[in-house]
């Protein structure tokens, strides 16, 4: 009796561990934009960020990042899109920067992880920190 007892003691346990535990973080490699949405991100990329960063995101003027390729990836790889988005909007365009809105913010980020080949999905990308958390750039799958 007391054997089943505390068995059932452990899985009752485990169960209350499971159900309470935060949801498990998705990455890149998700479907974590639209297609959408990256379009809207790509309209405002080359009216507010070609300039610095190029036609093919390579980088151009007075160092601008590449945001593609290796050193981009090395860049971001583990990160939460929550600290990737704060960090581009209140450092960015270089500019004017915190000029854009988080909104708009999302929408560039769905351009740059389209323009890497990251997958689309079907729910658009978050503006809300507290969802982006939930959400990390991986370079690799």
């Amino acid at each position: 009796m007391i054997r089943t007892t505390v068995l059932g003691g452990v899985v009752w346990m485990a169960a209350v561990a499971v159900a309470a535990s935060p949801q498990s973080t998705r990455t890149v490699w998700d479907g974590v934009y639209t297609e959408e949405q990256a379009k809207r991100g790509e309209a405002l990329y080359q009216q507010r960020c070609v300039h610095c960063h190029g036609t093919d995101l390579a980088g151009a003027v007075d160092g601008a990042a590449s945001l593609t390729g290796a050193t981009f990836y090395g860049n971001w790889n583990g990160v939460t899109l929550d600290l990737m988005l704060d960090r581009v909007r209140t450092t960015m365009p270089v500019d004017n920067p915190a000029s854009l809105s988080r909104q708009q913010m999302a929408d560039l980020l769905a351009f740059v992880f389209s323009a890497n080949k990251f997958p689309p999905g079907k729910t658009e990308l978050p503006r809300q920190a507290e969802m982006l958390t939930l959400i990390q750039f991986k370079a690799t799958k």
